[in-house]
């Protein structure tokens, strides 16, 4: 289960590294890092969605290299058998895409878990917040990369015709049959043919937490013959709500390891 509840949380502050990874859509003006300094539940590390993704790109949250990946961490004070707890304050849910980042490069899924909820179910429940800024020694972490988990832009397009796996789509269902504009300049509006749409929100209660699974089992059967499949992408605009639907996905099929298209929108609607 890639979920853990505030009540545990609370309990095991200190038994666990705990993740800030907060990110907001550029138009709605937030910044994650401000806000996690303002507060933040006790004894969490901020992970920056932006800086710690690949440079050598346009593109928007590509997954950084194996060595770039491994100082990331270490320098973050996570050792490779820590237990981790990710949250965010984001309407996206952005702690998902850390969530991915993390079983890409090898560290065990057991022993990494989303915080149902967030920062919003937190609050909400009078928890514990503070200002401080941790410090956690330097470690040597090691990464391995599960490269199955990630799908390119070749692999998209052949699969247009093999249908070896299934492309889901979590933007809008707006976006996604062009009736609107995309946020970010550049990109033509539409989908991947052959694609599925399945708005990420709708995995997604007023509260913050993800639905139950019974709930998750019917969107998914309405989309999916098989739900237990394998063989299962998901996209998005950016490479973030692609890992919410990922991680819904997981909590009905406990084998089923994230797999993303990590160019996703960004890369593929490029006029």
């Amino acid at each position: 289960m890639p979920l853990v509840e505030t009540d545990w949380l609370e309990k095991n502050l200190n038994k666990v590294k705990i993740i800030d990874c907060s990110w907001h859509m550029p138009q709605t003006k937030r910044s994650g890092l401000e806000e996690y300094n303002e507060k933040h539940i006790p004894n969490s590390i901020f992970f920056d969605l932006d800086k710690n993704s690949k440079k050598e790109t346009n593109l928007p949250h590509m997954l950084v290299s194996l060595d770039e990946w491994e100082k990331i961490i270490s320098e973050m004070g996570i050792k490779n058998d820590d237990q981790i707890i990710i949250y965010d304050n984001s309407d996206v849910i952005s702690a998902c895409r850390c969530w991915y980042n993390l079983i890409y490069f090898g560290h065990k899924p057991e022993l990494v878990k989303v915080l149902n909820g967030g920062f919003n179910k937190w609050l909400n429940e009078n928890k514990a917040t503070n200002s401080k800024i941790p410090k956690f020694n330097k470690t040597n972490y090691k990464a391995i990369e599960i490269k199955n988990l990630v799908k390119d832009k070749k692999e998209i397009n052949e699969n247009i015709t093999k249908r070896i796996f299934h492309v889901i789509d979590a933007r809008s269902i707006e976006r996604f049959n062009g009736e609107v504009k995309e946020p970010r300049d550049g990109l033509r509006s539409g989908h991947i043919k052959n694609s599925i749409c399945i708005p990420f929100n709708r995995f997604i209660n007023s509260d913050k937490t993800f639905k139950k699974q019974d709930e998750i089992i019917k969107i998914f059967s309405e989309n999916l013959e098989n739900i237990k499949s394998d063989s299962v992408v998901f996209s998005c605009g950016s490479g973030v709500t692609a890992c919410v639907l990922a991680l819904a996905y997981s909590l009905i099929n406990d084998k089923y390891l994230p797999k993303i298209y990590d160019g996703s929108w960004a890369e593929y609607g490029i006029i």
